[in-house]
């Protein structure tokens, strides 16, 4: 749509980036301004609820921890359910779990049992799409729990750290940097 095309351009240019944060070489893009702003805070919400709304989905999962920023406001708006995934040990009851590797290691994602039925049609939402692992780990798991990615949905993808393939199904950012 037209409309949402200058309403990214509008949440591109909130986005603030920091040289050297969190460690020297690294150009962190900082999201916070978009919810330090209401006007652009709510392009942001229509853009990404207008996205999803497109796909029919039946849950919007949101990862730990900035996806559960936007993920239950545009399950919220469009009347279904919202599922966290969260890191190990975050979650009550009895969960479903996949271990996913880091740059210095390995870290688990979990999920609650039950929360995805067998079939639903998912999107994924995240802040940030970097390198993809912790994306990746999030459709393994669902997968696993035997739902239907639909897309994988993030404001910002870091083109040059190629994490988009390691995800195997569709992924829509908003803003390529």
């Amino acid at each position: 749509m037209a409309d949402d095309q200058s309403k990214i351009e509008r949440i591109a240019k909130t986005i603030k980036s920091f040289p050297d944060f969190p460690k020297p070489g690294i150009l962190f893009k900082d999201i916070f301004p978009l919810l330090h702003d209401p006007a652009v805070f709510s392009d942001l919400v229509d853009v990404m609820t207008n996205n999803v709304r497109q796909l029919n989905v039946d849950v919007v999962i949101g990862l730990d921890a900035r996806g559960f920023l936007f993920g239950p406001i545009i399950a919220y708006q469009l009347n279904i359910p919202f599922v966290p995934i969260r890191k190990k040990g975050k979650l009550p009851g009895p969960t479903m779990a996949v271990e996913y590797k880091l740059e210095y290691g390995s870290d688990i994602f979990e999920a609650q049992l039950q929360s995805i039925k067998e079939g639903q049609r998912v999107v994924i939402v995240d802040d940030l799409l970097a390198t993809g692992g912790t994306m990746s780990a999030a459709c393994e798991l669902v997968e696993k729990m035997k739902g239907n990615i639909v897309e994988c949905l993030v404001i910002i993808e870091l083109n040059d750290l190629n994490g988009r393939s390691k995800i195997t199904g569709k992924v829509h950012s908003l803003v390529q940097c």
